[in-house]
């Protein structure tokens, strides 16, 4: 009842349109539910995320929930997780992933659940990291463990633009850390993002993960970046 009356007085919006929710709708409304690109890459073993990873870093799965289009619903949300503190929406998105991904063996049988680490500068000016309500979301609805503590990034992301190419590779290699023991020799870690785009700094961090004795490595993420 109490909802009913805060919805009447202060009624929220969906994070795909904007438009008024329904009592019986959470972040997004039906209609953006039902118009959101879906990739489908759960049901595909030689889907496109696992493509862009062939001969950069062996994965035991890799695959995005959404497809992520410039100005479209994803986008917006995105957006809203990322830069207006909406960390709802990566909840949301995370237990509707987790739904998916229940029937894919793989990722049920993994150990770790990691999140790409913000610097702890850039964590303290946003507040939070923006894949860490999605972590939380999966791992609570595949009862995997979420550990934001065995990869760290070392480098704060600035401007490269007067470095050298051999210098930008040398930052890049050296950004991020794996700090382990050795119960995490043998496991199988699952690295999320929000967007899959060019898929370099998720190649690092897995190179930084497989620097853990007979670590195996999966990739989830959000978005998928697609023209």
């Amino acid at each position: 009842m109490l909802n009913h009356i805060l919805n009447l007085f202060f009624p929220k919006s969906c994070a795909g349109c904007s438009s008024f929710l329904m009592a019986n709708e959470l972040v997004i409304c039906t209609q953006c539910r039902f118009d959101i690109p879906l990739t489908n890459h759960h049901n595909i073993e030689e889907n496109e995320v696992m493509k862009k990873f062939y001969g950069r870093v062996p994965l035991e799965f890799a695959g995005a929930l959404f497809y992520f289009h410039k100005k479209g619903i994803v986008q917006e949300m995105i957006h809203k997780l990322k830069y207006k503190g909406q960390e709802e929406i990566g909840e949301a998105i995370g237990y509707w992933y987790a739904e998916e991904l229940k029937n894919v063996e793989i990722i049920c049988s993994a150990d770790f659940i990691i999140p790409v680490p913000l610097h702890k500068k850039r964590r303290k000016t946003r507040g939070y990291n923006q894949v860490d309500a999605f972590g939380k979301a999966l791992s609570d609805k595949l009862g995997i463990p979420f550990d934001e503590t065995i990869l760290r990034r070392n480098v704060y992301a600035k401007t490269q633009t007067k470095k050298d190419l051999l210098d930008r590779i040398e930052v890049k290699e050296a950004t991020f850390e794996a700090v382990f023991n050795e119960n995490h020799h043998g496991k199988h870690f699952v690295l999320i993002d929000d967007v899959v785009t060019t898929g370099s700094t998720l190649e690092i961090c897995s190179k930084a993960l497989l620097k853990i004795p007979d670590a195996k490595i999966s990739i989830v993420c959000m978005a998928m970046s697609h023209q």
